[in-house]
């Protein structure tokens, strides 16, 4: 199912967060908070901001700027970024949201202050946005400032039961509420936004003198994690933070805690307690396996799941299918497996050893150049020239089989078999450690529309042709999960849309709207494919067989006409839910 993205409104990113609260009132947190952004900055490489908290003013800092963590907060920012508590975040170059306003993380001072920080994409932004304008300025077009209004909307309605008689809040001076009253209004509101916000998020926010909160969407699309360590300054309390991955944590001297759940907020009060509650109907907890796949770091964990042994257990499984491709081609063969720097190294390691093949380093990468496979045409085919050079030692006169983490326009691949062959290989084979990447993603990772991706109607032979490689062989979707639930069982069900299409939340009409235009205008669907489409489906549903000539590209248009069909269905469902 293809789903347009929207300059104005996209919001689409893969972001990182983090939300850290210090025992020790007099402490700063600016520096942990920069340097849990410089952990996940692999997360986002285009923009970062922090905000804190200072306990006894109530006063609010922030500063954000476009560039990488290290440009963006320089040390004279640094040093005015005052308090015990705050949040940070770490964003990725999008299509409509590049500019410095965009930035995270978004400052509101009403119904009191408050900075949000948020990874991921609301897909019901734009009725949203419609409800919200009639009483509020929007001013950028990003998804997250949309949820700050949100939020600051809902704080409102119970804000004044917190006001004591002097006219302040909870926070600065003059504290009227207890701990329990902030909690309890704190999660009332989250239960109330969760309750109108479709999509795949995890945001964090630090809250003018009660402390830092974060939550998850109900089915845990999106990461973020809760680490505690020992509080200084003699209190005898816990410092607590949150983050998008665990490398984050233990990069500052905290101990993974566990995940927050999908539906739950968890908030960290400035006096170093902590509580959650479950703030949605619980759901099946569905996170993006692609985490695993390329966006995690491999010394981080994930909902219980070691992303170094996800992708370990990626490339035997892929093995499998390197063994059947060989048996099934008689001319195949292999001299050399050669990652592709720096996601696929670990697949590929362990691809090599289940074959007993040697694994070397036939690319040698530029660390200084950032990722590529979401930045604009023209600039991502000289950054790969710039990010890569072949080991001609390595390659000249070899059978190479070249392992990445995935193929999505094929652009970058197609370049790194040409610099292989010219390197001197006398053949080049290509696997992918994921699946095929058909379908966008609407839950806040950056991928070209579905016109751009490679494997969206090419056969795995086209798409071998297409990018100059003597053979493709993709992993399976099955065992790509196995993968990840052989570590932990108690995951059954994952986001994985940009590989079958099927979306793990009800899709807003406006985007279902989208992909039906985007389908016609691109002749994909009309009345004579719909009713093909819709034959076919019955005959699998029956049972029917269905013959080798029977392309797969009929497959996959089965798939999104039934994904588009299952969104309108469940769009009046939506529209209930939201009124």
């Amino acid at each position: 199912m293809a789903i347009r993205r929207r300059s104005s409104s996209s919001g689409l990113s893969m972001c990182g967060v983090v939300g850290i609260c210090l025992a020790d009132h007099h402490s700063n947190v600016a520096s942990e908070l920069y340097d849990a952004l410089t952990v996940l900055q692999h997360r986002g490489q285009d923009a970062a901001g922090i905000a804190t908290c200072h306990h006894t003013s109530g006063r609010l800092y922030l500063h954000k700027d476009k560039g990488l963590v290290r440009d963006a907060l320089p040390p004279q920012t640094m040093l005015s970024l005052r308090g015990s508590y705050g949040v940070g975040h770490v964003r990725y170059p999008t299509a409509g949201c590049n500019t410095r306003e965009e930035a995270q993380p978004f400052l509101m001072t009403m119904p009191t202050g408050f900075a949000l920080a948020h990874n991921g994409h609301i897909t019901n932004v734009a009725s949203l946005r419609d409800q919200l304008s009639t009483s509020c300025h929007i001013n950028t077009d990003s998804d997250s400032e949309v949820l700050s209004h949100l939020f600051a909307r809902e704080l409102a309605v119970h804000w004044p039961s917190l006001i004591n008689s002097s006219g302040d809040g909870c926070g600065g001076g003059g504290v009227s509420c207890s701990a329990d009253q902030a909690k309890t209004v704190i999660f009332d509101v989250v239960r109330r936004v969760m309750a109108r916000v479709r999509g795949g998020y995890a945001a964090v926010i630090t809250i003018k003198g009660l402390g830092v909160l974060a939550f998850r969407d109900p089915h845990g699309i999106r990461p973020i994690c809760i680490g505690s360590r020992p509080g200084g300054g003699g209190t005898g309390k816990m410092d607590w933070a949150f983050a998008s991955e665990s490398a984050a944590l233990a990069g500052i001297g905290f101990a993974l805690k566990r995940d927050v759940k999908g539906g739950e907020a968890v908030f960290a009060s400035s006096s170093g307690a902590i509580s959650a509650q479950t703030c949605a109907a619980p759901r099946a907890l569905s996170p993006c396996i692609f985490e695993y796949v390329y966006m995690a770091r491999p010394d981080s964990v994930l909902d219980g799941v070691s992303v170094y042994q996800a992708r370990a257990a990626m490339g035997r499984r892929l093995a499998r299918k390197v063994t059947a491709a060989m048996a099934a081609t008689p001319h195949m063969a292999i001299d050399v497996v050669v990652p592709v720097p720096e996601t696929s190294r670990i697949s590929a390691l362990h691809l090599a050893q289940a074959l007993g093949l040697p694994y070397e380093e036939g690319l040698t990468k530029n660390r200084y150049i950032g990722r590529t496979f979401i930045m604009p045409g023209q600039e991502r085919h000289k950054t790969v020239r710039r990010k890569l050079s072949p080991v001609a030692h390595v390659l000249a006169g070899r059978r190479v089989l070249l392992v990445d983490d995935s193929i999505v326009r094929g652009t970058t691949s197609r370049q790194i078999i040409d610099m292989v062959r010219s390197a001197g290989a006398t053949a080049v084979y290509f696997c992918s450690a994921a699946p095929p990447v058909r379908h966008p993603n609407v839950y806040g990772i950056d991928l070209p529309s579905t016109g751009e991706l490679i494997a969206h109607a090419l056969s795995v032979d086209e798409v071998a042709e297409a990018i100059g490689a003597d053979g493709v062989i993709y992993q399976d979707l099955a065992d790509l999960k196995a993968a990840v639930t052989g570590l932990n069982s108690v995951l059954q069900a994952f986001d994985a849309s940009i590989f079958d299409g099927r979306y793990v939340t009800a899709l807003p009409l406006e985007t279902v709207m989208m992909a039906f235009c985007e389908l016609q205008a691109r002749n994909e669907v009309g009345p004579h494919k719909c009713h093909a489409a819709h034959n076919a489906s019955n005959q699998q549903e029956t049972g029917s067989s269905k013959t080798a000539s029977q392309s797969q590209r009929l497959t996959a248009e089965v798939e999104r006409v039934r994904c588009l069909m299952t969104a309108i269905q469940t769009r009046a469902e939506v529209r209930t839910e939201l009124m």
